[in-house]
């Protein structure tokens, strides 16, 4: 960008009332990327590179306020989302056209990529959570336990909308990280949920998120999976926390617990190939070889 076009950018945004109304989220994120990354940036080559750095010097404060500014319009945001969910506790349909006041639901899927992919769902579902810095791990993981990485919001969203929960549901997280899948099920559905999780650290951060909305059906259970108690699950989701001989062991004590009840299994990512080549389970979706595509799978 040349000097001319981040003032006249500058003075776009600064002159655009649209950015201020709180359901204009979309735009104002793509905005807060685009000056953080490109206006910003931008502008500290420039000013690398002049002996006359007075004029480039206020751009970019006023770029630094307008990020600023528009941050706080969503940490404002956030915090009065958080308040409506706590006290009205709403769940199911109703926090669903909330999301939709201020998110596109429509979007193309993240899924049909070959990879996880992230977009602003997953910005403002991380901003319906506790303003906490990710807390650092202090566990170390065995070579067969797979490090954190949270699961696409959309995810989650094709997950409630394809699969039909029942009241008598209760749905296991098996290395639930932070909680957002966890969270995300209960404030969906509404149906007790349980994330099982090995780090302390995680499984402290994402009980402080659900204390925050008042989930009292969400309980984190800090235990290494091979040693949970499964008995009053009957759906079981993994975006593949361990994989190898772990995975086996956890597979092993669902297949026990199928004995007495039919349960429901769901994997994302590549555990999904090992899920699969069980005897006992019986692939119902998607029907195809896109591990990044949620699969669902039937005891028998």
């Amino acid at each position: 960008m040349t000097i001319s076009a981040i003032q006249s950018y500058i003075r776009a945004i600064e002159e655009d009332v649209s950015l201020r109304e709180e359901t204009n989220f979309d735009q104002r994120i793509e905005v807060i990327d685009f000056i953080g990354f490109q206006v910003i940036d931008q502008l500290e080559a420039l000013l690398q590179n002049t002996d006359h750095p007075e004029s480039l010097i206020l751009f970019k404060a006023r770029a630094e306020k307008l990020r600023c500014e528009l941050e706080e319009i969503d940490r404002t945001l956030f915090h009065k989302l958080r308040t409506t969910i706590r006290t009205k506790a709403l769940t199911g349909n109703e926090f669903k056209e909330l999301i939709t006041e201020y998110v596109d639901l429509s979007s193309d899927n993240p899924h049909d990529q070959a990879e996880p992919g992230y977009d602003n769902l997953d910005i403002f579902i991380n901003g319906l959570s506790l303003f906490q810095a990710m807390p650092e791990q202090t566990k170390i993981l065995e070579s067969d336990m797979v490090g954190y990485q949270k699961t696409p919001a959309r995810i989650v969203f094709e997950l409630v909308e394809r699969f039909h929960f029942r009241q008598e549901d209760v749905f296991f997280d098996l290395g639930s990280g932070l909680g957002q899948v966890a969270i995300l099920v209960s404030l969906l559905t509404g149906v007790p949920v349980k994330g099982i999780e090995f780090e302390p650290a995680f499984c402290d951060y994402a009980e402080d998120c659900a204390a925050d909305l008042s989930l009292s059906n969400v309980t984190f259970i800090n235990v290494d999976a091979r040693k949970a108690d499964y008995s009053k699950g009957t759906i079981f989701f993994m975006y593949t926390p361990f994989r190898g001989g772990i995975l086996e062991e956890v597979l092993t004590a669902l297949r026990k617990e199928s004995l007495g009840r039919k349960i429901k299994i769901i994997t994302y990512g590549p555990c999904t190939a090992q899920v699969a080549l069980q005897s006992w389970l019986e692939l119902v979706a998607p029907g195809d070889s896109n591990i990044y595509k949620p699969a669902i799978f039937n005891s028998f």
